[in-house]
């Protein structure tokens, strides 16, 4: 492993959809890139899927419950400080409601709110792509046959 891919940080994001919102966390004023905002989830323990990091950093962040759905989007990063992987997955809340325990604040937004809010250069990608794809901002769908619990 070179060390270029040593220091790469590796996130665990989640988009929670509900009621054609979505759900975004505000950074802590005193972290890295405080006060942006942000796809809630956190960096991935060596032990752990990126699944598993992100049902974990949910739990400690929002003091929810998630079924981590497909995988939606993978950006790398480089930072003058660091190089990022990150995951976007979609998510759907089983438990509780999202609250911030290990953040600053949480919002549910629409499409049209995503250039009001204050995003890490990381995620302008992804937000071009939530903004173009309207179909991720709709309730998932049952396979034919299937029904919705």
């Amino acid at each position: 492993m070179s060390t270029h891919e040593a220091s790469e940080l590796e996130v665990a994001a989640g988009l929670i959809f509900r009621d054609g919102q979505l759900l975004v966390a505000q950074r802590r004023l005193g972290d890295h890139l405080g006060g942006l905002w942000e796809f809630p989830g956190g960096k991935r323990m060596s032990h752990e899927t990126f699944e598993e990091c992100l049902r974990r950093e949910l739990m400690e962040e929002l003091d929810v419950e998630v079924e981590v759905g497909e995988l939606l989007e993978t950006v790398r990063h480089a930072y003058p400080e660091k190089q990022v992987l990150l995951k976007f997955f979609r998510c759907q809340l089983k438990q509780g409601e999202p609250r911030p325990v290990g953040c600053h604040d949480v919002a549910w937004i629409r499409a049209a709110d995503l250039l009001v809010y204050d995003f890490p250069a990381a995620d302008s990608a992804l937000i071009e792509r939530l903004r173009s794809t309207p179909g991720w901002w709709e309730p998932a769908r049952p396979a034919r046959g299937q029904t919705l619990p």
